[in-house]
C-alpha cells in the first residue's frame, strides 16, 4: 500500500487555501467546501475540508525539504510565523513548527537517511491476516 493523502479540517477555506498556495503547494481542486493540493516534489497530496464548527485537530502534517533552513527563511520573508525555527531534535530530525490559519500543526523537516533508517530501527515481518 501507499498512502494517498491526509485531510485537515479548516474553518475558513479562503484563508486556508491562500496559506498553502503561499507556502508553494499547487492547488488541484477548488470548491467552497473542499480543496486539494499537490506537493511540488514527489507524488503526495493533501486536502482541506471545510468544517461547520471549529474542531481541534491533534494530527500533525510533516513536509520534508532538504534545504530546510533556506525554505524557512523564504517563508519568514513572505510573512509566515514559526512557533519553532529549525532545530535539531533528539530523534535526529531537524524541524521547524508552524500552524495554518485553522490551527493545524505543520512541521517542516529534514531527516535524510534517519527518516526511514534511524539507529534504533527495528524490522518486523509482515503478518498474515
Amino acid at each position: 500500500m501507499n498512502m494517498n493523502q491526509v485531510t485537515f479540517p479548516v474553518n475558513d477555506m479562503h484563508k486556508a487555501t491562500e496559506f498553502y498556495r503561499l507556502m508553494g503547494f499547487i492547488q488541484i481542486v477548488d470548491t467552497p467546501h473542499y480543496a486539494r493540493f499537490e506537493c511540488s516534489d514527489g507524488h503526495a497530496s493533501f486536502s482541506l475540508s471545510l468544517q461547520p464548527e471549529e474542531q481541534k485537530n491533534y494530527g500533525v502534517i510533516y513536509f520534508e525539504h532538504q534545504n530546510l533552513d533556506q525554505l524557512v527563511a523564504q517563508l519568514v520573508e513572505k510573512g509566515f510565523h514559526f512557533d519553532q525555527m529549525p532545530t535539531m531534535e533528539s530523534y535526529l530530525w531537524r524541524e521547524a513548527i508552524l500552524h495554518d490559519p485553522s490551527g493545524n500543526k505543520i512541521k517542516l523537516y529534514w531527516a535524510g537517511e534517519n527518516r526511514l533508517n534511524p539507529p534504533w530501527r527495528v524490522q518486523k515481518d509482515k503478518q498474515e491476516l
